[in-house]
């Protein structure tokens, strides 16, 4: 008898080790993918098109806050973006994420914190964004979103993005 209870908790953890690892592996896919729209975001933003920069928010209803305001929904933070950066390569900066920090709460929900540098000539930003991650019809989308931002460097940060020039 002994032998088969042995051979039954050997195999109970066996099982349950294959199974942590399957989830790790989507744990790290999912991640993957929630980078990846942090990526073509800034990518969007770094060429101008602002339209595809907000592909990363929940249509329509993100909760954007900045500057201690909320912005009205996904179109308002789209005019928001144009009105105040469209103007030109030199009012839209070079857009850094850096330093992204992911915590699942569900299948289904993560929690982003990130710092962020806007390299422009005048008026360069330096802040963090949170954000409430939502995996919406397969696809990861920021449902809430909040910045703070300062006009200068967190004298702390060791990690600020030395590639980030105007």
């Amino acid at each position: 008898m002994p032998g088969r209870h042995r051979l039954r908790a050997t195999t109970v953890l066996a099982a349950a080790m294959s199974a942590a690892g399957a989830a790790q592996a989507g744990d790290r896919e999912e991640e993957r993918a929630i980078r990846g729209v942090i990526a073509d975001m800034q990518a969007a933003w770094n060429r101008g098109d602002f339209v595809a920069y907000m592909a990363g928010f929940s249509r329509p209803g993100v909760v954007f806050v900045s500057r201690g305001r909320f912005q009205r929904d996904w179109q308002g933070t789209l005019d928001h973006y144009i009105a105040d950066y469209g103007g030109s390569s030199d009012t839209r900066g070079v857009l850094c994420f850096y330093d992204i920090r992911i915590e699942r709460l569900a299948d289904d929900a993560a929690q982003l914190v990130s710092r962020y540098h806007l390299a422009r000539a005048d008026e360069p930003q330096y802040g963090i964004n949170t954000r409430l991650m939502r995996k919406v019809e397969g696809r990861w989308v920021i449902a809430l979103n909040h910045v703070s931002s300062v006009s200068t460097p967190d004298p702390g940060d060791r990690l600020l993005a030395s590639d980030c020039r105007p």
